[in-house]
């Protein structure tokens, strides 16, 4: 009962602002004096089955991850994406509400290890975007509306292309470290292949398309990461300076996990199955995550600002892998 009852309050720390007081929130809630709230927090008296449903309802707090709770359980909350009531503009809207929250922070930071381009730079060029979303909509989650479809490059609507440009612009504003290896590039390489061999593209035109925009995403992300700072294609780096840490990892090839900073807060995203994500504010858990990614960043090759001779090796690396492939286009369509 103790440990649940320590856990359920854990919980409710996690979900309120850093000035807030824990005693006067649970106070609140359950129409207490802060003497009796402090005991039920110390563990001197037990929260009644009322009490506990009163606070997992206001704090939106799962009762059956409290019955389940045990050391060294983690909870994580998800809102895994169905093709049947799935609208990729509330997906989109959901990632641009919750930077909102986060450039709010007083002390605010991402930090993004890559297995895969990182989703936010998809949204700098639009052939890429555009095929990203088709892929997304087609291939994983198998949408209806997609249904033997081909790709267009103006697949995007208007309010897709907006929430992109949205959301680019709020990742730029926030201080960000990327941690990157040469495989980042192989998934949409992958995924440009298999649709070039399932004929999913009406032309090479279509598909060359779809190469450059990687390449010119490459571009701007080498330039980004030589000026230290992010900007939009074709704006001055000095709109947000160095607020960009750009990291070479040799080291191993792990997953997309991002580690957002708000204030003395660490939030957990661990992405799964393409686009979905869970995330976490288990502070035991983010504190583990991060203490590990930390160390990852110390063995790894810092390529922003300095590390010219490793940049121009690391760039040069990703761009030989596309240009490679977009050889193989000729003959290939009309």
């Amino acid at each position: 009962m103790s440990s649940t009852q320590d856990f359920l309050f854990q919980r409710i720390r996690e979900t309120l602002p850093d000035e807030a007081s824990l005693a006067d929130a649970v106070a609140g809630v359950l129409h207490l004096s802060i003497d009796s709230v402090y005991r039920r927090i110390r563990g001197e008296t037990p929260l009644v089955l009322e009490e506990t449903k009163l606070l997992c309802e206001h704090f939106a707090i799962s009762l059956d991850s409290l019955i389940s709770a045990r050391p060294g359980a983690v909870l994580f909350y998800t809102e895994r994406l169905h093709a049947e009531h799935f609208s990729f503009t509330e997906y989109l809207a959901g990632i641009r509400d919750q930077l909102k929250k986060l450039e709010q922070a007083p002390k605010k930071e991402i930090i993004y290890v890559s297995k895969d381009l990182p989703l936010f730079h998809n949204f700098s060029d639009e052939p890429l975007f555009a095929f990203h979303y088709f892929f997304w909509m087609k291939s994983i989650l198998r949408h209806p509306d997609f249904e033997g479809q081909n790709f267009s490059p103006d697949c995007l609507t208007d309010e897709i292309r907006s929430l992109g440009a949205e959301i680019l612009d709020l990742y730029n504003r926030i201080p960000s470290t990327e941690v990157w290896n040469t495989e980042c590039i192989n998934s949409i390489i992958f995924q440009l292949e298999y649709y070039r061999e399932a004929g999913y593209f009406n032309s090479a035109a279509d598909a060359m398309q779809v190469y450059e925009s990687v390449l010119h995403v490459i571009a701007h992300i080498r330039e980004q990461a030589e000026q230290g700072s992010k900007f939009l294609p074709g704006r001055h780096s000095g709109v947000y300076p160095d607020n960009l840490k750009f990291f070479y990892n040799r080291i191993t090839l792990g997953d997309n996990t991002i580690l957002a900073v708000a204030g003395e807060q660490v939030l957990a995203y661990v992405n799964y199955d393409v686009i979905n994500y869970m995330t976490t504010t288990d502070q035991q858990f983010c504190r583990d995550m991060m203490a590990e990614v930390r160390s990852l960043i110390r063995r790894s090759t810092m390529i922003s600002h300095s590390g010219e001779k490793q940049r121009n090796i690391f760039f040069h690396l990703l761009t030989s892998k596309v240009e490679d492939r977009k050889k193989s286009l000729t003959g290939y369509g009309t």
